[in-house]
């Protein structure tokens, strides 16, 4: 018997943001922020968090220090209805952190991994993948353990009949190290933006990029930001889903990982890939609206009220 939909296997970190920020940093310089948020971060926490308030019964597994940037990241997304009992507590290592530097729809970013560079699937307790429909994984250039043991999961989520997700984001050594040929076949849905597919198979456009990895792929769903989502799959099927755009914007932070997080809560419900993919762009517009990554995903209620007034999308089904 599944006791959850999905489960988060990545990394784990909290945010400090500072926006509204007075220029770009300079070396020997300071600089002022007008507003700091310490809130929950990394893409795969932000995933988790917003697919448990869509409705999702959804599991985390991670690793945290014994520390109270660790303390902050379980009580965030306990408070989000994420189960936290998989979470692993390292007894030395302290918990990762991001420093983010938002411009409008842009930021910079600077992270201290901890523990997220020291989890790796030996840490992980087996049974899980007998208790979920599906896995879900992101920032494998975080996480030098999950990026090594990568095929190593994926495989065993197929023995084990889970469905899987995966949003490689970037890498910050810019070596773009993937083998997207062996790796992308045992994935049921890989979910890059436009700039990481390109890079991540060495190509000069989103066509060639496309063309090399449509012969590996199951479904694909490229983020391209406020153009909107393209889909390709193994079936030769295609969709070019328009943007829903938000006039007025707090921050993009997390915008692809609540795009994921909208996407693989239709996919495990069993919904096509085109319904998976409008309501992915939907909750990725929805991110938009408030600060960080998880403040649009509040409850329920604040997501349809926000989905009628912002995007007059009538989501009363949720």
């Amino acid at each position: 018997m599944k006791i959850y939909d999905v489960v988060a296997i990545g990394e784990l970190n909290v945010d400090v943001i500072m926006n509204r920020i007075n220029g770009e940093p300079e070396v020997g310089k300071e600089k002022f922020a007008k507003d700091m948020i310490l809130t929950l971060g990394s893409s795969t926490a932000i995933f988790a968090a917003n697919i448990a308030a869509l409705g999702a019964k959804t599991g985390f597994v991670g690793m945290i220090g014994k520390d109270s940037f660790g303390q902050l990241i379980t009580n965030s997304l306990t408070e989000k209805g994420v189960d936290t009992s998989m979470l692993i507590q390292h007894s030395t290592a302290p918990s990762g952190a991001t420093i983010v530097l938002n411009y409008n729809e842009d930021r910079a970013n600077v992270t201290y991994q901890g523990t997220m560079d020291i989890m790796s699937f030996s840490d992980i307790d087996k049974s899980i993948f007998d208790k979920t429909k599906h896995i879900h994984i992101s920032s494998i250039f975080m996480q030098s353990g999950i990026k090594r043991d990568l095929i190593e999961i994926l495989e065993f989520a197929k023995l084990k009949n889970v469905t899987t997700s995966l949003d490689t984001q970037w890498d910050p050594l810019e070596e773009w190290d993937f083998d997207y040929k062996q790796i992308l076949p045992l994935v049921s849905a890989f979910l890059p933006n436009e700039k990481e597919l390109k890079l991540l198979t060495r190509s000069a456009s989103l066509e060639e990029a496309i063309e090399k990895v449509k012969p590996f792929i199951n479904t694909c769903i490229i983020k391209r930001g406020s153009k909107g989502s393209l889909l390709i799959s193994q079936n030769g099927e295609t969709n070019e889903q328009t943007a829903l755009l938000n006039k007025e914007v707090v921050d993009a932070i997390g915008a692809g990982d609540s795009f994921n997080s909208g996407f693989i809560y239709q996919f495990v419900k069993g919904l096509n890939n085109i319904e998976c993919q409008q309501f992915g762009n939907l909750t990725g517009a929805l991110n938009t609206t408030a600060s960080g990554g998880t403040g649009a995903f509040c409850s329920k209620e604040k997501i349809k009220k926000t989905a009628k007034e912002k995007f007059n999308q009538d989501i009363s089904w949720l």
